[in-house]
């Protein structure tokens, strides 16, 4: 008999962990002239992830790096999240976090949790220059960070996908079972893959029990 590992969790962090789309307002913040043009371009998929993020990321001064942080400390987690850890642990079923913004968003925001996911992928900068300098591990023809790249780093017997956006299409249709929510479940209809609608993390962890029982 073959063996099988768990499921794997894979989950975005900007609008999905947060409650708001928090790398989004940051780039709106800091980069408002660079975001305006650019952003409305991403969602209408006209202009790649990778091209877009880089744009606006680097369009911001170095120096305001530290405001960044400071500007994260203030942005709330989705609701249930901490249970459905709580479920995965009692499951033994890994969660892993998987941002097209930059990490140290993601770590601020998650604080002491950050010990409770397996792992955290996301786009790194640098401040040496005059203006932010973007650097990933897992670029893609069209993504800073190319979700489908860190899927394929686990063996897994299904593969689960937890997004909002853009920034997780690809995930989603590379997932077995997909949970959307806004922009993204417009473009899975779009594409005619099947997915669950959620709202906070605990219609997640509710529609896992029940499908794990």
């Amino acid at each position: 008999m073959l063996y099988q590992s768990k499921p794997i969790i894979f989950c975005d962090f900007d609008g999905t962990i947060t409650a708001q789309e928090t790398f989004v307002a940051m780039l709106k913040h800091f980069a408002p002239e660079v975001s305006a043009q650019v952003m409305p371009e991403i969602y209408q998929l006209r202009i790649t992830l990778r091209e877009g993020v880089r744009q606006m990321l680097e369009a911001i001064p170095s120096e305001r790096y530290p405001e960044i942080i400071e500007f994260s400390k203030t942005k709330q987690i989705r609701p249930g999240l901490v249970e459905l850890l709580d479920f995965l642990d009692a499951e033994g079923v890994k969660f892993v976090v998987v941002s097209g913004g930059i990490r140290i968003m993601v770590e601020t925001v998650l604080g002491k949790l950050v010990n409770r996911v397996e792992a955290i992928y996301a786009v790194d900068v640098t401040t040496e220059g005059d203006y932010l300098q973007v650097h990933s591990d897992f670029e893609g023809d069209t993504e800073l960070m190319a979700k489908v790249q860190v899927m394929n780093l686990y063996d897994a017997s299904e593969k689960i996908a937890i997004g909002d956006s853009v920034t997780d299409l690809n995930m989603g249709l590379e997932a077995s079972l997909v949970f959307a929510r806004d922009r993204l479940a417009k473009y899975l209809d779009e594409r005619q893959k099947s997915y669950i609608f959620w709202d906070s993390f605990v219609d997640v962890r509710n529609y896992l029990g029940n499908l794990w029982e």
